[in-house]
Parts: structure tokens; sequence; C-alpha cells
């Protein structure tokens, strides 16, 4: 069991007690997602991939936001809300904007990236790096503007 898993056990217990519902549902669903995709894993089980697993969950409470917004169900915003809020606990501390900025300007000089047609080497040297810590849609929008001369990081 990876830290992050006994982390879980331990939260889940505790809201178990003090009767935090939301918590509860969500404890609940990432320790079964997480218990899959060590069954995928096999040997191979790991804290990083315990955090790609968290990582995915928010990424999917992200995009289930943004659609419901679009189709106007505020009820159900505020529920993602609420749950990517609490996932974010067991999630690596988010990289800051400067911070971002310093990795995208390493990753364009080390893959020599001089357009756009580069990205896709940027993006993946910069990935590699961020690991869950900055999400993955906002870094390309940022790099996709840095390499297009639109704007500036």
């Amino acid at each position: 069991m990876t830290a992050l898993e006994a982390r879980l056990q331990e939260d889940q217990k505790e809201a178990m007690k003090t009767g935090d519902k939301t918590l509860l549902g969500l404890i609940r669903l990432l320790r079964s997602q997480l218990q899959y995709a060590r069954m995928q894993a096999g040997e191979g089980w790991s804290e990083e991939k315990a955090q790609e697993v968290l990582s995915a969950a928010a990424k999917t409470r992200r995009e289930s936001i943004s659609l419901f917004e679009k189709g106007g169900r505020m009820d159900l915003v505020e529920k993602e809300k609420a749950e990517l809020a609490l996932l974010e606990r067991y999630l690596p501390a988010q990289l800051s904007d400067q911070e971002l900025a310093t990795l995208i300007e390493l990753c364009i000089s080390e893959v020599g990236a001089r357009d756009l047609k580069d990205i896709g080497k940027v993006m993946a040297a910069l990935m590699q790096r961020v690991k869950g810590r900055a999400d993955g849609k906002a870094l390309n929008e940022r790099v996709r503007a840095r390499l297009s001369g639109t704007q500036a990081i």
C-alpha cells in the first residue's frame, strides 16, 4: 500500500466518524479507482502511479465542470467543484505561473523549438517535468501562445 492509499484509508475512517458524505463518497470512489489501477499495473505499482490516478480524476472533474457550465447545470458545477477542492488535498502542490513560465522557456530552448510545428516536442519535455503539478490543457495553451508569438507566457 502506498502512502497515498494509507492516507485515503485514514481519511475515510475520519469522514465516516464525522458524517462528511461528500468526502466519504469521493474517497470511496478514489480508492476503487486506485485498486483497479493497482490490479492493472501488477508488480509495477508505485506512489507515482497512484498520483497519476488522482491526477486523472481531477482532470475528469475539471472537464465536467466546463461541460456542466456550458449546459447551464450549475447544481452539478457546484458538486464537481466541491469534489475537486477535496481531491486537490491529495495532489502535489501546483506550480506557480512564474515556475511554469521558466519551465516552458527551458523546454523550448532544450528542444530548439521555433514555431507551432514543434509544440509536440515541447509538450513531451514539459509534461515529464511537471508530472501532475500543472493542468496539461492550460500548459498547452501557454506553449501554443508562446510559440505562435501571440503573447508572452
